[in-house]
């Protein structure tokens, strides 16, 4: 008699959609028409994006139109390559291989305002098109399309040598790029896209070949407006790591099985993440900061004034089942983060167990033995000769359950063992970690993995050792009844973090109120539940999907699809105390 083989796969969509109020149209053809109404038009876009193609199948099809045409490259009123270099220098950290610190820098500050007078003809006939990054600053009249480009999709050209810095010559060294994307690139281009967005007049999105997608910038505003007071859930991408496990290929099975490991799953995080828009078939995916930009009050509500656009709560997995332990790491303090890096707010964070083998573990807090001056000379001489560590000398570990909550506020030691799947809920800074100790292993390129243990021991709290930790670290849940079959969990967080955690357990259905806030949740035990905002729009979500529910909508209701009862994790900023 064969065994009955059970089907562990989940009904995770990889590819959530919104439904744009409005048209959105497909190729360069229908572009071209749009485009030819004016006779200038400025085609502006974030960095990354494949302007070689644009022009050429742009001509293609103002040849086929009959419209002449002529392209004017931006990025020939560039400065010098020097000079930019230098002017950037200030913000890439000297020979720190990793961090900077935030620009301050416009994107003015690149180009030769004299040669971009100078660009376009004063009596040009015909169409001139000037395209390029940054090309909005030449006029605040002419019409803007503007071409978006999800940041999983620039590093992936990026990783392919297809994309450099703004501005610099080429380089091999993907880290070094990376660090300039983070601190001057995105900083100076998003601050660009805020501005000039709200008189965009077409949205494009270039990410698929010959496969371009657009939509005027009135419809997408409105449909970014509509967003904002009922739901969202924004695209999730996915990346392999050193230490990454098999849950979410094993469960997700519209993943790509060929990939070794899923490390990450970013599920909610506005520097990286999409939302993407759907017109029947037709999809345009634009980054969610345009949501920030252009309804962040509605979306956060009391908490916009502390916080502005950054979207301030991360929702990112760890998995590492079949797997290995993340590097012994911490984050660093509130005005550490400020004073060397310009961050507004540090990487506060926590670690729900979503699933986990017996027997998993977590790594939280010091020994009540802690000696310093030793742990430093043990990581240090680690790290030189390429020596194991007994580190549970040194760091508590602790077996984790299903459902337990454990609090890494700024300074804390920790890391996730292996056989978890971990939902990271912390603030949105996350490139922050100082590693200690590794396990002697290398990255996935096989080059050794960067350490940051001098950072670290500018930022450890000594104190979390002992009992501290089992007392202050480890969430004590606090049950109370809504009705028979309704359960509210209070999560405490620590006092360091500001936000807050809590999880609805109900067989029926429950009701719920914003009360101001945006509230970011997870269905982290059954299979589906069905949301229904104020406004009346619905949408099923499904086990361990992402979603949010702005400010604005003031409330909503949870019911559950499933035959077994749903647990529900809410997250959301707590009330600032006057």
């Amino acid at each position: 008699m064969e065994t009955e083989v059970k089907d562990n796969s989940v009904n995770y969509t990889i590819l959530p959609t919104h439904k744009a109020k409005g048209h959105i149209y497909r190729g360069y053809d229908s572009l071209a028409t749009a485009l030819s109404a004016e006779s200038l038009y400025i085609l502006d876009g974030y960095i990354g994006v494949d302007w070689q193609e644009i022009v050429e199948e742009l001509g293609a099809a103002f040849r086929r139109s009959a419209i002449n045409v002529r392209f004017i490259a931006f990025e020939t009123a560039l400065k010098e390559t020097t000079q930019i270099e230098a002017m950037v220098q200030p913000f890439l950290g000297a020979d720190d291989p990793l961090f900077g610190y935030r620009t301050d820098l416009s994107i003015t500050d690149f180009y030769d305002l004299e040669k971009v007078k100078m660009l376009v003809p004063a009596h040009a006939e015909g169409l001139t098109i000037l395209y390029g990054t940054g090309a909005a600053c030449y006029d605040t009249k002419a019409p803007i399309a503007y071409f978006d480009l999800p940041k999983n999709v620039l590093s992936q050209r990026m990783r392919q040598g297809k994309v450099d810095n703004l501005g610099a010559d080429f380089q091999d060294d993907k880290k070094q790029i990376y660090k300039r994307f983070y601190f001057v690139d995105w900083v100076v281009l998003n601050k660009h896209k805020k501005n000039i967005l709200p008189r965009t007049t077409i949205m494009a999105d270039q990410q698929l070949t010959e496969r371009i997608t657009w939509m005027y910038g009135k419809d997408l505003r409105d449909t970014l407006k509509d967003m904002s007071t009922s739901f969202f859930r924004v695209r999730p991408w996915f990346e392999p790591g050193v230490w990454g496990g098999q849950w979410m290929k094993k469960h997700m099975k519209q993943l790509d099985q060929n990939v070794e490991n899923y490390a990450w799953s970013f599920e909610m995080i506005v520097p990286e993440n999409g939302l993407v828009l759907a017109d029947g078939d037709h999809l345009l995916e634009v980054s969610f900061d345009q949501l920030m930009y252009t309804a962040g009050e509605q979306v956060l509500g009391k908490a916009y004034n502390r916080f502005g656009d950054e979207f301030p709560i991360r929702f990112d997995f760890l998995d590492t089942f079949d797997g290995g332990n993340l590097s012994i790491q911490c984050h660093p303090g509130t005005q550490y983060a400020k004073d060397q890096f310009g961050e507004n707010f540090t990487q506060d964070e926590t670690y729900y167990i979503v699933d986990c083998e017996e027997n998993a573990e977590v790594y939280l807090g010091f020994q009540q033995d802690i000696q310093p001056d030793n742990f430093r000379k043990v990581l240090e001489e680690s790290f030189e000769n390429g020596t194991t560590i007994e580190i549970e000398k040194y760091v508590q570990k602790f077996t984790v359950q299903k459902h337990d909550l454990y609090l890494i506020p700024n300074g804390t030691v920790h890391a996730s063992g292996k056989n978890n799947l971990v939902l990271e809920i912390s603030a949105t800074p996350y490139i922050f970690t100082f590693k200690m100790y590794d396990w002697v292993r290398p990255d996935l390129d096989g080059k050794p993995r960067p350490l940051n243990i001098a950072r670290a021991f500018e930022n450890l709290d000594f104190s979390r050792k002992g009992t501290v930790v089992q007392d202050t670290l480890i969430s004590k849940p606090k049950e109370t009844a809504l009705d028979v079959n309704t359960n509210y969990i209070d999560l405490p967080t620590h006092e360091q973090h500001f936000y807050t955690i809590c999880r609805y357990d109900f067989t029926d259905q429950v009701a719920v109120e914003t009360k101001g806030q945006c509230h970011i949740l997870m269905l982290v035990e059954g299979s589906a539940i069905e949301l229904t905002t104020a406004d009346g729009k619905q949408e099923v979500f499904h086990f361990v999907e992402t979603f949010a529910v702005p400010a604005a909508a003031g409330s909503y209701e949870l019911r559950n699809l499933g035959e077994t009862q749903a647990k529900v994790i809410v997250s959301f900023v707590k009330d600032e105390v006057c």
